[in-house]
């Protein structure tokens, strides 16, 4: 049938007016499939095991199975442009973490922006690293270490999990603002570096809580500080570095993010789901064992965490000259 051009005119007058339904109701319908949640570490670490808590909390909240996806390599940029080339449907979601906001300067070539190209969803966690020292040390305060280490400056080895990670640059950002001169020495995973460390091949580390706190409580390491702003509740009787260093601070975080352009309505409803899990006594237990504290907030106030986070590293990467082999 062929309409006239009045007719047809009057048809699309109509449809325009129609109110944007699609959308809302996509949104008010999702998650209609499961969902991806790419991971971009290896299996078995911090952010695969916080991933798997939260995805499970989400499959049974939202009705749909949050399938976790390991994708690591290339310091988590491959896992991260996954996401950023997934469609902005909220069926692809991304475990973001410290190393997003550091490899924004880090890599002087990305395919990507994380700032731009991931949506804000939820932050989960912020959990400090332990400043831990081997025996063979023989510094029990961080002012001592300090004076150790200027005593024999250039001497000093400092592990860490690998050129970039956060271990690195909260050692970096120490021998910044202590005014320290350590040689960094970078290893494949914390597991080496802390074996390492035992031995006495090398002196001090930065060491996610998860790594290291077992052999801090059982002695074979002596901790000296943990980074974050305050005392950590796994280990209430070590002091923060700032303590010593004004104004230090540094930790490890973990959040999910999504495509741009994902629908506000998917954003917030995920948002929603992941703060009432955090507010949940058993999550919040399990996150406890990583010694950290959970992050409850809105997605606007999880992109002005990534954002400062993002500048305050790229401080630390220009100063200590930090470049990716």
């Amino acid at each position: 049938m062929k309409l006239s051009r009045r007719t047809f005119l009057h048809l699309a007058a109509g449809a325009a007016a129609l109110p944007p339904v699609p959308r809302v109701a996509r949104a008010q319908a999702y998650p209609s499939r499961p969902v991806r949640l790419i991971v971009p570490f290896a299996p078995a670490g911090g952010a695969d095991t916080i991933a798997r808590l939260m995805g499970q909390w989400l499959s049974e909240r939202l009705g749909q199975p949050f399938i976790i996806e390991n994708r690591p390599g290339g310091g988590n940029n491959i896992g991260t442009e996954a996401v950023v080339r997934a469609p902005a449907d909220g069926h692809t979601l991304l475990m973001a973490a410290t190393p997003n906001a550091v490899n924004a300067t880090l890599y002087d070539k990305l395919s990507f922006n994380f700032l731009r190209d991931i949506a804000p969803v939820a932050s989960i966690i912020r959990a400090p690293y332990v400043m831990a020292v081997s025996p063979t040390v023989p510094a029990k305060t961080v002012p001592e270490f300090i004076l150790y280490a200027n005593a024999n400056s250039g001497k000093i080895s400092m592990a860490s999990t690998g050129i970039g990670s956060g271990a690195h640059l909260a050692g970096e950002l120490f021998k910044m603002m202590a005014g320290v001169n350590m040689v960094h020495v970078p290893y494949r995973g914390g597991g080496p570096a802390l074996t390492d460390l035992l031995g006495g091949q090398v002196q001090v580390i930065f060491a996610s809580t998860v790594s290291s706190i077992e052999y801090v409580k059982t002695g074979r390491l002596r901790a000296l500080a943990v980074t974050a702003a305050t005392r950590s509740d796994a280990l209430p009787d070590v002091p923060t570095v700032g303590e010593f260093v004004p104004g230090y601070e540094a930790s490890a975080w973990f959040g999910i993010g999504a495509p741009k352009n994902t629908p506000s309505q998917i954003i917030d409803k995920l948002n929603e789901a992941i703060n009432a899990g955090l507010g949940d006594p058993k999550i919040r237990a399990r996150l406890a064992d990583f010694g950290g504290t959970p992050l409850v907030g809105s997605p606007a106030e999880f992109g002005k965490f990534i954002a400062e986070e993002t500048e305050k590293w790229a401080k630390v990467i220009k100063f200590a000259g930090i470049k990716v082999e």
